[in-house]
């Protein structure tokens, strides 16, 4: 494998999922709700606000020269227009840890969560919100600006546009499901019963983040109590959340905002989001099916972003299209504990795709498999790496790679059960255990 001189090669995680105990964010009041959506609460995570210096460590003597992490929203900012001068010395130690080992810090300002409070004021569908995020990016970027070279705004900033497309394709399985279930005897009401637990699992397996639409639905009826009372409305407007296309173009000026705070500040920092990308592919009958899907994940984003420093790919599969829309996956294709189809392919097929449009430079910052067979997730990370090599040797100008995750992790609503991980945690005593594949990836 040849990798050029000064390619970033590293790994992602993202604050949350990692460091614990982030009781000022939405997530974690949604975890502790009654009737929760997720399978179990974040606790201390990984440990990761205590333990990052060894985590840093493992990864530099792997091999690895870069880290992708977020800093923590909610933690820096716990009360509007309050900024707490400890959380934002936490961070600046993790920038020092990085540069210590060698290692080049990619910082990323916003990875699905958000403080309560700008959840109360109308989240990520409120106008304010622009301004908010805008305040913050300068706070931070005045802080610990003089350290980084790069920061990532908003993580998969078109995730809300898929959750809205997939919660409508599901919301239309259950309701046929229901409909059998009422036509047809118990025997057949048992059937349908498996026909929306099956369309909740296949639902599920076409977007990259943890959820759990079967449980959502159940718990619809006292979500809205249960939200009203924490956030103030039935229907708060997190991140991760089925998006309308006006919050869709928001989340795009907020990142313009908080761009153009940043630069104000530091011009020479490179700035960029991050977007989740499918390898849409369509099969005969199916271009409009997968140019349609494109325009929507990617291309209608372009006013927004083209003049951008870089832009952030992550990839984790393919979506197929046929004469009636998208495709199942292909018949004893191999799955992840995910549910997405093991296709390590697809992040070339996408890096080749966006540079027909984006010109800039180009970062993985998110590509990897949940399997328990670390032997598969190596040979995930070989096919994988040697695309992005063919992409550099065709002159594609992608700058680095960062597997997702550094550690096993709390993957959002489906908990700790599936693992990503370069790195095992023990969910008891936090014992860190490097896997192969960490050091597979360290050796490129």
């Amino acid at each position: 494998m040849r990798l050029p001189k000064g390619f970033m090669i590293g790994a992602a995680t993202a604050a949350h999922q990692v460091e614990g105990n982030n009781i000022h964010s939405d997530y974690w009041a949604q975890e502790h709700m009654p009737h929760s959506s997720f399978t179990e609460p974040s606790g201390i995570a990984c440990d990761h606000y205590n333990r990052y210096e060894e985590d840093i460590r493992l990864l530099a003597e792997a091999g690895l020269n870069a880290y992708r992490f977020s800093v923590e929203w909610a933690r820096i900012e716990p009360e509007e227009g309050k900024f707490d001068e400890a959380e934002i010395a936490h961070y600046r130690k993790v920038i020092a840890c990085c540069k210590a080992h060698g290692v080049e810090p990619i910082v990323t300002l916003m990875h699905f969560t958000s403080p309560v409070w700008l959840i109360r004021k109308g989240g990520w569908e409120a106008e304010s919100t622009v301004e908010d995020f805008r305040r913050y990016a300068a706070y931070v970027t005045e802080q610990l600006g003089e350290d980084l070279h790069y920061i990532c705004t908003i993580n998969e900033a078109n995730m809300g546009l898929q959750l809205a497309t997939i919660a409508k394709r599901f919301r239309l399985m259950a309701e046929q499901a229901a409909k059998a279930q009422k036509a047809g005897s118990a025997s057949a009401g048992a059937a349908s019963g498996d026909v929306g637990a099956a369309a909740a699992k296949k639902a599920e397996g076409t977007v990259q983040v943890g959820m759990n639409f079967e449980k959502m639905m159940e718990n619809m009826k006292y979500a809205a109590m249960e939200n009203a009372q924490v956030f103030g409305t039935p229907q708060p407007q997190i991140f991760v959340n089925a998006r309308t296309p006006e919050g869709d173009i928001l989340v795009m000026r907020a990142h313009q905002a908080a761009k153009a705070a940043i630069k104000a500040i530091r011009p020479d920092i490179r700035v960029g989001l991050t977007l989740s990308l499918h390898d849409c592919q369509a099969l005969p009958g199916g271009e409009k099916f997968a140019e349609a899907a494109w325009e929507e994940e990617f291309l209608h984003y372009l006013p927004y972003i083209e003049d951008d420093d870089f832009l952030g790919v992550q990839n984790y599969t393919r979506t197929q299209y046929g004469p009636q829309g998208q495709l199942p996956c292909p018949e004893g294709a191999e799955l992840t504990q995910m549910d997405y189809e093991f296709y390590p392919e697809a992040l070339e097929n996408v890096i080749r795709k966006v540079r027909e449009v984006f010109q800039n430079d180009l970062i993985v910052t998110e590509n990897g498999i949940a399997v328990a067979d670390d032997s598969r997730r190596v040979e995930f990370i070989r096919r994988a790496v040697a695309g992005v090599e063919r992409c550099i040797a065709d002159g594609i100008p992608v700058r680095g790679y960062m597997y997702w995750s550094l550690m096993d992790n709390f993957e959002w609503q489906k908990g700790f059960s599936m693992t990503f991980g370069l790195i095992a945690v023990d969910r008891a005593t936090m014992a860190r255990t490097p896997k192969e594949s960490l050091r597979v990836l360290g050796s490129f």
